[in-house]
């Protein structure tokens, strides 16, 4: 979405802006406290490795919850794949659908990580047990989403070939179970069909249903209180400050960009292996600023590896998002606007946007931290006094996994 031409803009109502801030944002939080407390794995429960945000019609993110930062430039690659899949010849999405995937190369991270996508009507409002079809509203116009929210936790088992999801593959195929954006409930119904091939594919089904369904209710919640907004205040009025909120952190992130040197800075940091091979991988970034506008340009970087410390687009998309607004240094909402002044190359088929069907499962955990740390050392040379000391470039995950014997 380009910036409007400031000559024949006039900002919108500031008070009111900042109200719908955090209308928004309280909404996103309240999907989260939801998910957490109906969830019954420690991963969502007490480790909190979850997070929810609330999308325009295009799958644009309006508003994400303080949750987990990865996620935050990558949901919305997600949401607009599910856009796709079901903008296409025979497929539409109706009141009353969520769309479930995790496919890295389709918007997700990592297999673990879970999403969830229900659309939000004008007029209808559906529990996900509903089976009264009478209820579907049936008037073309209505049957076009004006709003998303989405929820995406890291389940704790997805298949694969260890428990926990996390091995040293080789290919994705090893890492679980691949789900393309497909509904998991369909006019308000469960598709049971679907659910049993899923946890088919898990080693704690028990488990992995019970998060399903606290992922479910937090996405109705969502849809709940963003169709209370819309009646109350119009959909006119909601969609307006969807997209004042989009400029408003645009042009947050402009200012902070021009008050930036011009010029151009690179780092080079390495991975000490991809746990199957050995010799140190390597990533570089190169920064460009010009005026009000950033390039950020990873070529250079190593190919995409054999091991699983692959990073998908989606991982460094968010890896960038998290750094640019970490700097922005307001209290502004973390929303897609941040990145369209922000230009990201990042080369098919390397260590920063791996293709199919490399692993991925270490990528997300490791190498986006990593990711991090070579921006923050680029962009040391343009405003030292407002970037920390170099990390220890880890996530410092330890996975524990099993069998049960009784099993």
């Amino acid at each position: 979405m380009p910036m409007r031409n400031m000559q024949n803009y006039y900002p919108p109502d500031p008070i009111r802006l900042e109200v719908y801030k955090h209308f928004f944002s309280a909404i996103a939080e309240e999907m989260g406290a939801i998910l957490r407390k109906a969830s019954f794995s420690p991963n969502i429960k007490e480790r909190r490795d979850y997070s929810c945000a609330i999308f325009d019609a295009q799958g644009s993110m309006i508003a994400q919850a303080a949750h987990i930062p990865v996620h935050l430039g990558s949901m919305p690659l997600s949401v607009k794949s599910a856009i796709v899949k079901f903008n296409q010849p025979g497929e539409q999405l109706l009141p009353g659908d969520t769309i479930i995937l995790n496919d890295p190369f389709l918007g997700g991270t990592h297999l673990p990580d879970i999403t969830l996508v229900t659309p939000v009507f004008m007029d209808a409002k559906f529990s996900r047990d509903n089976s009264d079809d009478s209820t579907v509203s049936r008037n073309p116009n209505d049957l076009t989403p004006v709003a998303f929210v989405a929820s995406r936790a890291h389940h704790a088992d997805i298949g694969g070939m260890t428990p926990g999801s996390m091995p040293i593959a080789r290919e994705i195929y090893q890492e679980g179970l691949i789900i393309p954006p497909v509904k998991l409930v369909s006019g308000g119904k469960l598709n049971q069909d679907i659910l049993d091939l899923i946890l088919s594919n898990v080693r704690t089904p028990e488990e992995r249903n019970g998060d399903l369904n606290a992922q479910i209710g937090a996405n109705q919640r969502g849809v709940d209180r963003l169709s209370e907004l819309i009646h109350r205040y119009s959909l006119k009025e909601v969609s307006h400050y969807m997209q004042e909120l989009l400029l408003y952190t645009e042009r947050m992130t402009r200012r902070l960009l021009s008050n930036l040197p011009d010029g151009k800075f690179s780092f080079i940091d390495y991975l000490d292996d991809n746990g199957i091979t050995t010799g140190e991988i390597i990533l570089k970034v190169t920064i460009t600023i010009r005026d009000d506008t950033a390039q950020v340009d990873f070529t250079g970087s190593a190919p995409q590896q054999e091991g699983s410390v692959n990073a998908v687009y989606a991982i460094t998309l968010s890896a960038v998002n998290y750094v640019f607004r970490s700097l922005i240094g307001l209290d502004v909402p973390n929303n897609s606007g941040c990145l369209i002044p922000i230009q990201i190359i990042a080369p098919q088929g390397s260590i920063v946007n791996a293709l199919h069907p490399a692993p991925v499962a270490g990528g997300n955990v490791e190498t986006s931290q990593r990711i991090v740390d070579v921006l923050l050392g680029a962009l040391a040379q343009a405003c030292p006094d407002r970037i920390p000391a170099a990390s220890q470039g880890t996530m410092n995950n330890i996975s524990i996994g099993g069998w049960d014997p009784e099993r």
